[in-house]
């Protein structure tokens, strides 16, 4: 047998033995109670944070039954703060007009919290879903949006109190749920507001089947993941990092 040919059996062997197998047993596992799958709309638009999105996407996907739709204002490619072209809207907001779950990610959020359009899409949407959700700094757009007044909500530490200006209350929390409103700390946090969603939905034996699935089981490497563990010094450097990727590039595009 030819290198090439033993690749592609092992490819297989691994797919069918592993994870389409895993998937399976958990398609069996999932209680449906005869409902209609879950339709799960992540907003996508340029200069966002990819992992706010595709963390929570991970976690979701893995649940049969559930439907995970990206749109963006328009659809198309969508460029990420990384700049990487690697996320694609499938659809545009007048495609959508309801979800079970909306999420909204965060990055550079200058756009969609001024956008009117972007704005009144998430209002609509909002009043018939049954979790309207954020990562990061996403919740300061549902905060534009009107959806925080009265709130309990989080965000990434360098915004938390950024949400008082849309009359919510910050909670410096992994995750915060208010309600039907679930909001996320930074980043990595979307990833466990998303298993605290699939815990809710179908139970903890199915949410801990995906939690073992993406091998969600962090120890990094720092223990300094969090303003009440890293110091002065590295909190300071972690903001000018932020200017550096944020501010300092869109004061260059409005020259």
């Amino acid at each position: 047998m030819n290198r090439r040919n033993f690749l592609k059996r092992t490819t297989a062997a691994l797919a069918s033995a592993g994870f389409m197998a895993t998937g399976t047993r958990l398609a069996a596992q999932v209680p449906t109670n005869g409902r209609r799958s879950v339709d799960v709309v992540i907003f996508l638009y340029d200069r966002m944070t990819a992992l706010d999105a595709i963390g929570p996407y991970e976690v979701l996907r893995c649940v049969p039954g559930v439907r995970v739709r990206f749109v963006a204002k328009t659809a198309g490619l969508v460029r990420p703060d990384s700049g990487l072209q690697m996320l694609n809207a499938e659809y545009g907001i007048s495609d959508v007009t309801s979800a079970d779950i909306l999420l909204i990610p965060g990055g550079d959020a200058s756009r969609p919290i001024q956008d009117q359009e972007v704005l009144e899409w998430i209002r609509r949407i909002d009043q018939a879903t049954k979790w309207t959700t954020s990562v990061c700094v996403g919740s300061l757009i549902l905060g534009a949006a009107g959806l925080l007044k009265g709130v309990r909500a989080t965000s990434h530490w360098n915004t938390l109190q950024d949400l008082k200006h849309f009359g919510a209350e910050p909670v410096e929390s992994r995750f915060v749920r208010e309600g039907k409103i679930m909001t996320a700390a930074g980043v990595s946090a979307g990833i466990d507001m998303a298993l605290n969603l699939v815990a809710l939905e179908y139970g903890e034996d199915v949410a801990k089947s995906v939690q073992l699935l993406i091998e969600y089981d962090p120890h990094p490497p720092l223990d300094s993941g969090s303003t009440t563990k890293a110091s002065a010094a590295t909190i300071d450097r972690a903001r000018q990092m932020l200017r550096d990727m944020y501010v300092q590039p869109r004061e260059a595009a409005l020259r």
